[in-house]
């Protein structure tokens, strides 16, 4: 049997980015059919969880939690001002962006740090010493989830991280309570319409569950970084603003 082709990091990276500006393509008024809007949604679902993925090795691997979940943070407030700029630009003409998935990703690895601990000498982090401890870690545990529900995708992508962190080694349980995560998003979503046609475009249109497609994506992951240089390593933070912005600056000049 041959075997399976796997991919660094960096190639599925590239991979995610071309399928992000298929999904943001239909920004652009008058220039993606609602139908094909549908399928680059659908086909799209897969890319938010997988940087959340990488999120979580980015927390296991790093030399400072803090630093990291900072970076994050930095990026998400450069996201918000550019989409503000944007959005006072286009408010005119009913054009608007509020896509920030930095944020999203943030608040994912503030609640690891919350939850886990900030020393990364261990995976598990330091116990807390006491039950008001454990009350504390709790509550901000809690608040970063509510939080989650005026982000980009939070209410998918931090329990997607939570549960990607710890099944980190237990890859059976850990795809189990990806499809049961995926079940409970379908449910929370699914209404029967009058025809099956109407149905199918509803739920294209409301596709979170169908994160799920991340699996083979994982399936063919090798676990390496790929190129090890700031281009590499600053590629997304750079191009998911940018491809954006550029995307709703066409959209300014083509209505």
């Amino acid at each position: 049997m041959a075997a399976k082709k796997q991919y660094t990091a960096f190639q599925w990276k590239c991979f995610m980015a071309f399928l992000m500006v298929l999904d943001h393509l239909p920004y652009i008024p008058g220039l993606v059919p609602p139908t094909v809007t549908g399928i680059f949604h659908v086909l799209t679902r897969c890319v938010g969880v997988w940087f959340a993925y990488l999120a979580v090795e980015g927390f296991l691997h790093t030399k400072s939690r803090v630093r990291y979940m900072a970076r994050l943070f930095v990026w998400a407030g450069i996201m918000a001002l550019g989409n503000a700029l944007y959005n006072t630009i286009g408010a005119s003409r009913g054009l608007h962006l509020s896509n920030n998935i930095f944020l999203t990703l943030a608040l994912g690895v503030l609640m690891l740090n919350i939850l886990v601990g900030s020393n990364p000498a261990t995976q598990w982090g330091v116990r807390p010493r006491s039950a008001g401890e454990w009350t504390l870690r709790l509550f901000g545990v809690i608040l970063v989830l509510a939080a989650s529900l005026f982000s980009e995708g939070g209410i998918l992508i931090l329990p997607f991280l939570l549960i990607t962190y710890l099944c980190r080694e237990r890859m059976v349980l850990r795809n189990v309570l990806y499809f049961a995560l995926s079940a409970v998003l379908f449910l929370l979503v699914f209404v029967p319409y009058p025809t099956a046609q109407e149905t199918l475009q509803m739920l294209a249109f409301n596709s979170d569950f169908l994160f799920i497609t991340v699996l083979p994506v994982l399936s063919h992951y090798d676990g390496t970084r790929g190129p090890n240089t700031k281009g590499s390593k600053y590629f997304f933070y750079v191009f998911y603003p940018l491809h954006l912005w550029v995307i709703g600056i066409l959209a300014l000049w083509l209505t």
